[in-house]
């Protein structure tokens, strides 16, 4: 006899918005059913009462890990909150409907908590946040009536304001849209369905600004110290800013000359070149920060921040060499989502500082930023005559089209056919 799955209904949204791993719906399932079940036999004023003395009966049973609480503690949140919450959708008129005006802090507070329980950045965090906050002024402008409901068709009006009012680029537009559709789909658990009538800001076919052998020379020249050990990393191994901020010890292979870049754009890792010119610079530099991070052991702090799968698994490898930011930050700090104190990697600004001034130092009229060494790094390697496939790879490029936007730039910078004006003149 086959046995009804628990929470059918449960499941198949866990599934569908791909909130948990395939193999743990069932388990979230299992723990969700647990709390009805409490529920119906100790009834409770509200929500939060129910929650917090379930998650304490769990507690009190030691027959329940601690890792089944915090197990449990998400799969309840996620039954209470997303699944059965008050943002349910009425099918007739595809509007969230809770009985009056919207909770905002409670709908922002739970975009909070699901971006956490997806491990996105906290710069992504804040990004998204701030987006879901102008969309819900601009509805709230735009409405005669009292601002009841969120509907698909807001987003796109509010994108095509954007495009033509905010005259934003394509990338803002874009990063709005992905804050909006993470918003409906995982925490209002709505479809927003065809957005092809939205107006969508111009997208042009943009050329990369690179800089010549001899410019990178001179930039390096208005650098020294620790600014100059990440120049040369971005520029010879073509990381990205947040790539280089967030380099580990462990990340640096200085027997086969290699960096491993973990969690990179789009969730993937890669190995790109350690350039054989740093690694005397990057070993004297690890030495430094050793002392350092022996220091802030011998004080107390010494951990860093670990991915949370890792943290829970490992609780005390954030205190390892091992898993120390190769580019710390000069002062210890709170992490802002669990209050320890830390020593986090260094800020983009910082590292965006230093290259801004050596840029205007060096006198390069061009418009530069961290990421023209990365299109520096890939341009080069052309012009050496590595093939276009390596560099995708070395580059993490999911498609070998966005790779090939360099021959453009390469053909620009070599091989031109000569101006009519210098045949003349030499006549």
């Amino acid at each position: 006899m086959t046995r009804e799955p628990i929470l059918p209904e449960f499941q198949a949204f866990l599934r569908s918005h791909q909130l948990v791993p395939d193999k743990n719906i069932s388990f979230y399932a299992y723990w969700a059913h647990k709390f009805v079940g409490f529920c119906n036999r100790y009834p409770q004023p509200d929500k939060f009462q129910a929650t917090t003395a379930f998650a304490a009966s769990l507690r009190a049973d030691d027959k329940v890990s601690d890792w089944q609480c915090r197990q449990a503690d998400q799969a309840v949140k996620l039954y209470v909150s997303s699944f059965k919450g008050k943002y349910a959708l009425d099918s007739e008129n595809n509007e969230l409907s809770g009985g009056g005006d919207i909770d905002h802090a409670r709908m922002i507070s739970d975009m909070r908590r699901m971006i956490r329980l997806k491990h996105y950045s906290i710069s992504t965090e804040r990004t998204y946040i701030d987006w879901v906050k102008r969309f819900i002024a601009y509805v709230q402008d735009t409405k005669d009536d009292n601002f009841v409901s969120l509907r698909a068709d807001d987003i796109k009006q509010f994108l095509s304001h954007l495009a033509i009012k905010g005259k934003v680029s394509a990338s803002t537009q874009n990063q709005a849209f992905n804050a909006l559709l993470f918003l409906f789909k995982n925490v209002l658990g709505q479809d927003i369905g065809n957005l092809n009538d939205t107006v969508r800001a111009k997208r042009g076919v943009k050329v990369p600004v690179v800089l010549t052998v001899d410019e990178v020379r001179r930039l390096f020249e208005q650098m020294s110290d620790t600014n100059l050990l990440m120049a040369r990393v971005l520029y010879g191994s073509g990381l990205r800013l947040m790539e280089l901020a967030r380099l580990r010890v462990q990340d640096i292979d200085f027997g086969m000359n290699t960096i491993s870049v973990r969690d990179g754009k789009g969730a993937k890792d890669r190995i790109t070149l350690l350039p054989a010119s740093v690694k005397n610079g990057l070993s004297d530099h690890l030495k430094g920060i050793k002392l350092l991070h022996d220091k802030d052991i011998s004080a107390g702090h010494g951990e860093v921040f670990m991915p949370e799968a890792l943290d829970r698994k490992y609780p005390k490898a954030g205190k390892e060499w091992g898993w120390q930011y190769v580019f710390p930050a000069s002062n210890l700090s709170v992490d802002p989502r669990s209050g320890k104190v830390r020593r986090h990697h260094i800020s983009d600004t910082a590292i965006q500082s230093a290259v801004g001034s050596a840029v205007k130092k060096a006198g390069i009229a061009k418009r530069v930023t961290v990421h023209t060494l990365r299109h520096s790094f890939a341009t080069h390697l052309l012009m050496n005559g590595v093939n276009i496939r390596e560099i995708q790879d070395l580059l993490g490029h999911k498609s070998v089209e966005t790779t090939m936007i360099y021959t453009h730039v390469l053909r620009g910078m070599s091989n031109a056919p000569v101006s009519p004006l210098d045949a003349l003149m030499k006549e």
